[in-house]
């Protein structure tokens, strides 16, 4: 288990990095230009925390972290993550897009204000009590994007991190 949690984060960014690369050797397609505006606008919808809009951009069949789970399960988690999270939020940091994949890095914050209902954020918060507190970390997103909607999600997430900056894991200890 703990070799999985080192590995596939590398794996994930040897992947990235060498789409970082095609990427600057080559201009986006206007398909590409298209996939990324998706995510973006998807992005700005979950920020302004508009729920419906959000959901739109996902297909009826979409998978998340490879199960079908469609845009009605999307719905439903994400609703759980704002009232867990009244002001939870992604900010762009980077974004690469090749074919119809959208990797994006970004900020992820919000403050923990309600009680998780739903096995999200790693499964950590449900039935915790609000701790009032703010996280900020970062997360890279992996989207698949066909015909205008986004139909695959995967994500590597700092759930450790944002568990210790909510006060519910000690930090490390400095030996």
């Amino acid at each position: 288990m703990v070799r999985s949690i080192v590995v596939i984060p590398i794996l994930l960014l040897l992947v990235c990095g060498r789409l970082l690369a095609a990427a600057g050797q080559t201009p986006l397609t206007d398909l590409e230009k298209r996939n990324e505006e998706v995510v973006r606008r998807a992005t700005e919808a979950m920020n302004r925390g508009d729920l419906a809009a959000y959901v739109s951009y996902f297909a009826e069949d979409t998978k998340n972290f490879d199960q079908p789970l469609g845009r009605e399960g999307i719905r439903i988690r994400v609703e759980d993550i704002f009232a867990t999270f009244p002001d939870y939020r992604h900010d762009i940091i980077e974004i690469v897009t090749r074919g119809d994949s959208v990797i994006v890095r970004c900020r992820v914050s919000g403050t923990h204000k309600g009680v998780a209902k739903m096995p999200v954020n790693g499964s950590m918060l449900i039935g915790v009590a609000p701790t009032q507190k703010h996280f900020d970390v970062q997360h890279i997103h992996w989207y698949k994007v066909r015909d205008g909607q986004i139909v695959e999600h995967t994500a590597n997430r700092d759930d450790i991190g944002m568990m210790r900056q909510l006060g519910l894991l000690p930090l490390p200890s400095a030996k």
